[in-house]
This record gives structure tokens, sequence and C-alpha cells, in this order.
């Protein structure tokens, strides 16, 4: 018999690829943001804070902006009057989706 991987080499440390994920995705809402944008695909600003149950215009413009800074949200802004700006999953972030469902799966079955 093998020997079982850990979590973590150094739990917690700089190289801790659990410590990353939770990192850009722990926090109260950035899951439920990504959940939206899943369902939905495309969605708005005024869309999501509608949609995301108590979120503070504040907390939804930050968690946002550090969601596209990670990488996991994409932005798009038109030239419009007034401006839209659209939110969509990036190609990372699809990746995390079925990762997160399985987390559903236990949670529901376990919690």
């Amino acid at each position: 018999m093998g020997k079982k991987e850990p979590l973590c080499d150094s739990v917690g440390g700089k190289g801790c690829g659990l410590k990353k994920v939770i990192d850009i995705v722990g926090g109260k809402w950035k899951i439920m943001i990504l959940c939206v944008i899943d369902r939905d695909e495309v969605v708005r600003y005024g869309d999501l804070k509608r949609a995301v149950f108590g979120i503070t215009n504040t907390m939804l413009a930050q968690s946002l902006k550090e969601l596209e800074a990670d990488g996991l949200v994409i932005r798009k802004q038109y030239d419009e009057m007034p401006v839209r700006v659209e939110y969509s999953l990036s190609k990372k972030a699809k990746t995390l989706i079925p990762i997160l469902l399985d987390l559903k799966k236990w949670g529901e079955n376990n919690l």
C-alpha cells in the first residue's frame, strides 16, 4: 500500500495548495458570487446584488475585484451610457465548479 498523500506538506505554509484555494475563494461571499455567475453565465452587478442575499455594495465590489485579480471572474465593460458591466467565469473558475459541486453534495449528505 502506497503512502497517503497529505492535504498539505507544509500545513498552511507558502506552498500549500489548499491554503491558496481558501485564500482566493474563502470568506462569506465569494463562493456565492461564483454560484450566481455559474448559474446565469453572464451577470450584471445589480443582478448579482439582488441574487446574493445580504451582501453589501462594498463587499460585492471588493469580492468581485479580488475574484477578477485572482483570475476567476472576467469583467467586461461596454462603452455605453450608462456604462454596462458584465461578469462571467474564467476558464480557470469553470474548472473549480465541479469541486464546489462535490463540496455541496458533501454538505447535503453530512451536515
